[in-house]
């Protein structure tokens, strides 16, 4: 694979199955060069880990929504020419269900007030506008026939007759169901309603908390995604306080070794941490009152933990869910009510690289799996086969981290920024600090079932 230069467009020109093709070169999620990680038929984005394609453009995983361009290759006197020109292809689930010429009806059901957004954007602009971070424009879903109803919340589902209850006493009839509906954060402490108490869940919550920290106190509950909001905050709070209950940040999603990073990071911006503890009581509009006893000033408390499913209206359904409210999917994202499917962090599913033990990723990477539904929506059998690929953004750093369990022992190369874990002496997993593209490398090649030894980390 090669980047050329056709004009004022730079495009990869890839040979693979003897076969020339030429895709686009900048990543549609945010723009970046995808000339560095290449593995039989689809390139992987260095930034976020979403995968193309080559010979197509076809986006494969997500977080990219589009397609990339496509054009035309012609060969004439054994020399490669490039015809460029606009094509490209959306995909997600309503999106492949009309690329694959599904010519029924769609409707797609939100409690939000807003179209679908790019919810990753939250924690690191929250002073963002609502419109900049649409990942569809109105027109778009006018375009392809695909009904958004906003501000409608679904009540409960009948597998039977196939229909769905929503609160406004409507009741919608299908042929196909897909539940989606994530996950939410919650702390079930006294004194959680007062109004200083605030959790991120949305652009308005973003612009709410932006507005009141400004100058203030804050005091955050959660070590893990919830840091990048520390970070956001540093140079516009007062005082920021981190509460969590592992011993070091991110410990139980990016790893220790990641975690020892982040607190350094963020304590050198003078970000107190207390480990190792919880929160018992918001006492008044003024205090914190944690476990071990400690009493912590705040102006604002924003809470970033918690896991619960957003599954209650599947409760007296026959729908199967854990112990903990998630709902059970196949590799397929199939439940197991014959033309049910769910998906994002909703679900449990059978993780390939982990032995297929079910496995709940709080990620949004796994909006991915809208396109597994999609394809068996249509009869296309297809498998969830992603490699987990988080990133976070801390002071305006990028950590990057390819997905693995296990782990009995850490390689470093280059410096104590990039880190690659091992289990027994085979790479399970992958971190980096400004050294691209070393963990999409890593994750393209544990997708594809290849093993990297201890002497080749």
């Amino acid at each position: 694979m090669m980047e050329v230069e056709v004009g004022r467009h730079t495009v990869l020109l890839a040979r693979t199955d003897g076969k020339y093709s030429a895709i686009g070169n900048q990543c549609t999620h945010y723009g970046a060069p995808l000339s560095k990680v290449i593995s039989g038929h689809r390139v992987r984005c260095p930034w976020h880990g979403s995968c193309f394609n080559v010979q197509t453009g076809d986006m494969e995983e997500f977080p990219g929504i589009d397609s990339l361009p496509c054009h035309k290759v012609n060969i004439q006197n054994s020399k490669v020419y490039v015809s460029v020109n606009k094509k490209a292809a959306s995909l997600m689930c309503a999106e492949i269900l009309r690329q694959q010429n599904f010519g029924g009806r769609i409707i797609m059901v939100t409690r939000d007030d807003l179209l679908p957004y790019d919810k990753t954007r939250l924690s690191k602009v929250m002073n963002v506008e609502s419109e900049t971070i649409l990942l569809r424009r109105r027109e778009f879903f006018h375009q392809y026939d695909i009904e958004v109803w906003l501000k409608k919340e679904a009540l409960s589902v009948d597998t039977d007759r196939k229909t769905v209850t929503f609160n406004d006493g409507s009741t919608q009839s299908y042929d196909q169901l897909l539940v989606s509906t994530g996950c939410a954060k919650g702390l079930d402490v006294p004194g959680m309603k007062l109004d200083n108490v605030m959790m991120l869940e949305t652009p308005e919550d973003a612009r709410h908390i932006h507005a009141a920290c400004l100058g203030s106190n804050v005091v955050l509950v959660g070590t893990s995604f919830v840091m990048e909001v520390a970070s956001y905050l540093i140079d516009k709070a007062s005082r920021i306080t981190v509460i969590g209950s592992s011993e070091l940040p991110y410990q139980n999603t990016l790893g220790r070794e990641i975690g020892r990073v982040t607190l350094m990071m963020l304590s050198e911006k003078d970000v107190k941490f207390y480990m190792n503890d919880s929160v018992i009581e918001v006492k008044g509009v003024k205090e914190v009152v944690l476990k071990s006893g400690t009493v912590i000033p705040t102006d604002v408390l924003i809470v970033g933990i918690g896991s619960i499913p957003n599954s209650e209206f599947l409760q007296g359904s026959k729908i199967q869910m854990n112990a903990k409210n998630f709902v059970i999917v196949d590799k397929g994202m199939r439940t197991n009510v014959p033309d049910v499917y769910s998906g994002g962090d909703l679900v449990t599913f059978p993780l390939a690289m982990a032995n297929n033990q079910l496995v709940n990723i709080g990620h949004w990477q796994m909006a991915q799996a809208h396109r597994v539904v999609a394809l068996n929506m249509l009869k296309k059998p297809s498998e969830l086969t992603s490699v987990p690929f988080y990133w976070t953004v801390l002071l305006g750093k990028t950590i990057r981290y390819t997905y693995g369990e296990g782990y009995t022992d850490i390689v470093i190369k280059g410096s104590f920024e990039e880190r690659k874990f091992l289990a027994n002496d085979g790479v399970i997993a992958a971190a980096g600090l400004n050294y691209d593209p070393v963990v999409s490398a890593v994750a393209e090649r544990l997708a594809a079932g290849k093993v990297i030894t201890k002497k080749e980390a």
